[in-house]
């Protein structure tokens, strides 16, 4: 798949990310063909439907990619791994949280709520700030943090429909499944998954030790408050944080362009 976004030498009198996407072949917003003289009529309305219907088919190969990645052999320490330790975890949650006190809860809840706007946060900024000054490397990092949110945002409703965990401070504070609705659940850790992916995303295209220290190190900050502020069990919070990591890989990878970040390893 080609990267996400051309450089600027390439599309000179593209004015906006959304002109500047460069989707696969049959996607990607094409106006070179359009007579140099033409009326730009109803040029908006057919661009944004390109554009839409471009990041559509984008997302759902993302997420197919996502479901069937872990079956290849170099991620099998992952697909092993996880379910092992998520298992033990689970056996052990409701001592774990148990111990905990339930006094000083709304610091750990403020905590995380105030690591995961930051850190989503700077991915909107990114954004804003690659597309304002046409930073192509700040514009991709923002854009593929964006789609690698969302699709950790489809992941963690998924499992939330399907596990309908209760909280510690739901029912006997087993953390039993199937026994609620909706997706204001335990498993898996909303604020991690989203918190990690965006670290993730960021650090992969920003490589530098100062970088990873502050996205990951805040990313393993709201982890731990899920916990001691009593909304998740340990297990809720481990799948959310390695989901969030895994996703936000393989966003990067999948869609980098080379020579932006020293991470991207496309020819």
């Amino acid at each position: 798949m080609q990267g996400l976004l051309a450089s600027s030498q390439e599309l000179p009198d593209a004015p906006s990310v959304v002109q500047s996407a460069n989707f696969p072949a049959g996607e990607r917003l094409d106006t070179a063909s359009d007579p140099p003289n033409s009326p730009d009529t109803g040029s908006l309305d057919s661009h944004d439907g390109k554009f839409l219907s471009g990041w559509v088919k984008r997302e759902l190969r993302d997420q197919a990619d996502i479901y069937t990645v872990p079956f290849h052999r170099s991620e099998l320490k992952w697909v092993v791994g996880l379910p092992v330790v998520t298992l033990g975890l689970i056996a052990i949650d409701k001592h774990a949280s148990g111990a905990l006190s339930r006094s000083g809860t709304s610091a750990s809840t403020d905590i995380s709520d105030a690591g995961l706007l930051g850190t989503a946060g700077a991915v909107g900024v990114l954004l804003l700030d690659g597309e304002a000054r046409g930073d192509p490397h700040a514009l991709e990092t923002g854009v593929l943090g964006a789609e690698a949110m969302a699709n950790s945002g489809v992941v963690y409703a998924a499992l939330q429909l399907i596990t309908e965990r209760q909280r510690p401070l739901q029912g006997t504070g087993r953390g039993n499944f199937f026994e609620t609705s909706g997706l204001d659940n335990a498993f898996p850790s909303g604020h991690t998954i989203i918190t990690w992916t965006a670290a993730s995303t960021i650090a992969h295209e920003y490589p530098k030790p100062w970088v990873k220290w502050l996205t990951y190190g805040t990313a393993t900050a709201v982890s731990v408050t899920r916990f001691t502020s009593l909304q998740h069990f340990p297990s809720d919070v481990v799948v959310g944080s390695t989901l969030g990591y895994l996703i936000g890989r393989h966003i990067f990878h999948e869609h980098c362009k080379a020579g932006l970040s020293l991470m991207c390893k496309k020819p």
